[in-house]
């Protein structure tokens, strides 16, 4: 008894007695061979687990957890207030413009600085289906920069070549330039073409890519002078990501008028790409200058409304079928 009390006092007072431990261990080992010792093996490993299994449960309860949040209210009362507590005021466009425009004269920026425009869209189609991200290039009533973009025209007919010169063409060829152009000899903004050179244009199509001429991107015609007017002053715009574009529509100079007319036909030539019968394509719309906030717009007037015009059509058509009374 007193060699096993030793034995297990061990480990505390072996430093006082060099090899004590050794000693009472070869002392105490025939009265330990008799006592049974349950075996557990799998003891920590089922520990373990336990703790493992706790650990998945308290992160599934953390994911699945939802935060409770209080509905935005839509107006503050006060001057001061927290903005995450509130929904997002928009503007109409004239308002939106006229607080640009002070903006500018608080800060004191440039005046003639950009107008820029965020548009969200809505690219679900039906049964999972989506409109493909696409680019575009339009016209605007009002030009707000003297920049030109460089054309070339494809053609191979002399008169052609003349009208594509005089309409300020940078680069007029046939089928030399093709070679060129495969070695980057030849670098210009769009490319035009007439229907008779296509076929000689088809080593150009993995290298233009998006810019390769075609009559739906508007590149591909007879009328020379129009596909000129429309891709050396036109604004080019694309999809970025899966629904966002940004470009530009104006400068803050030019009147508020001129700033909403280009507004609303860059607006109505991206909803072009997808039909009315879908819902709206232009989910939200951003307004900002170079220097300032981004302001949201409401969108009231500003998108294409489906008209009802075919109804008017076809009730006027079945008045004009239907019999009228023959007078005796």
């Amino acid at each position: 008894m007193f060699a096993f009390s030793l034995a297990a006092l061990a480990p505390y007072r072996g430093w006082l007695f060099p090899r004590l431990d050794q000693r009472l261990a070869a002392a105490a080992a025939p009265a330990l061979v008799s006592v049974a010792l349950p075996a557990r093996l799998y003891a920590a490993a089922a520990k373990t687990a336990k703790k493992s299994s706790r650990k998945t449960k308290q992160e599934e309860t953390k994911k699945n957890k939802v935060t409770r949040r209080w509905p935005l209210m839509s107006k503050p009362v006060d001057d001061v207030y927290l903005t995450w507590y509130y929904e997002r005021p928009s503007y109409d466009v004239e308002v939106a413009l006229g607080m640009l425009k002070k903006f500018q004269e608080l800060d004191f920026t440039n005046p003639k600085q950009y107008v820029y425009i965020n548009v969200f869209l809505d690219m679900a189609l039906q049964k999972k289906k989506k409109v493909d991200p696409f680019a575009s290039i339009v016209l605007l009533p009002y030009r707000f920069t003297d920049e030109m973009n460089k054309v070339l025209v494809f053609t191979e007919d002399e008169q052609e070549a003349e009208i594509a010169r005089e309409n300020g063409a940078a680069v007029v060829g046939g089928v030399e330039l093709i070679k060129w152009i495969l070695e980057d000899e030849i670098q210009v903004d769009f490319y035009v073409a007439v229907p008779a050179i296509m076929p000689k244009l088809i080593p150009l199509r993995s290298k233009l890519k998006r810019k390769y001429p075609s009559t739906k991107k508007n590149s591909m015609g007879h009328d020379i002078p129009k596909m000129l007017q429309l891709f050396r002053e036109g604004l080019e715009y694309m999809v970025e990501g899966e629904r966002l574009i940004k470009t530009r529509i104006a400068r803050l100079d030019m009147p508020t008028e001129q700033i909403v007319a280009n507004l609303k036909t860059v607006i109505h030539d991206i909803c072009t790409f997808k039909p009315l019968t879908y819902g709206p394509f232009v989910q939200k719309l951003v307004i900002r200058s170079s220097t300032s906030e981004g302001l949201l717009l409401n969108l009231d007037g500003l998108l294409p409304q489906m008209e009802k015009v075919e109804e008017k059509n076809a009730e006027d058509d079945e008045e004009k079928h239907v019999q009228e009374p023959v007078s005796t």
